[in-house]
């Protein structure tokens, strides 16, 4: 096991050391669980490789970020790497992205919105799972592949 799986593994380790473990199996979220967390996972990653960039304004970085997790530029990124997702990957996004939310894009297509639905489940299961070698893995390959970034 290399340096980079001991702290993906830790960070979350070291949440439920301080705060209690979860009651639940990645697997027992609802599909909206799972994109509530991944939205959150997918925005730090794409902050991050924002951030990287250079010294910025606030301004300009949240510009940047914005045009990359809004729901139309994820339905892009997802149908760029929907022949990578293996099995259980397309059964956990299809599950998010066929859920029913309370709520509507303000900015998107229903259809993107529950595209980018679905992908959040997808981000949040992976973490959840401790996976994030995976769900960065997808997002560099559908950034590469959609010229987002």
């Amino acid at each position: 096991m290399d340096n980079k799986e001991v702290e993906e593994v830790g960070f979350q380790e070291k949440i439920y050391r301080q705060f209690g473990e979860s009651k639940l199996k990645p697997e027992q979220y609802s599909a909206l669980g799972l994109a509530y967390i991944g939205d959150a996972v997918y925005d730090l990653i794409i902050r991050t490789l924002v951030l990287s960039r250079g010294n910025y304004s606030v301004k300009s970085f949240h510009k940047m970020t914005s045009s990359i997790v809004k729901a139309e530029a994820q339905a892009r990124l997802v149908e760029a790497i929907e022949p990578e997702l293996t099995e259980e990957e397309c059964r956990i996004f299809h599950h998010g992205r066929n859920a029913k939310s309370g709520t509507s894009a303000k900015n998107a297509s229903i259809i993107d919105y529950r595209i980018a639905t679905g992908f959040e489940a997808l981000i949040g299961y992976l973490y959840l799972k401790e996976r994030m070698s995976r769900a960065i893995e997808l997002v560099s390959i559908g950034l590469e592949r959609t010229g987002q970034f």
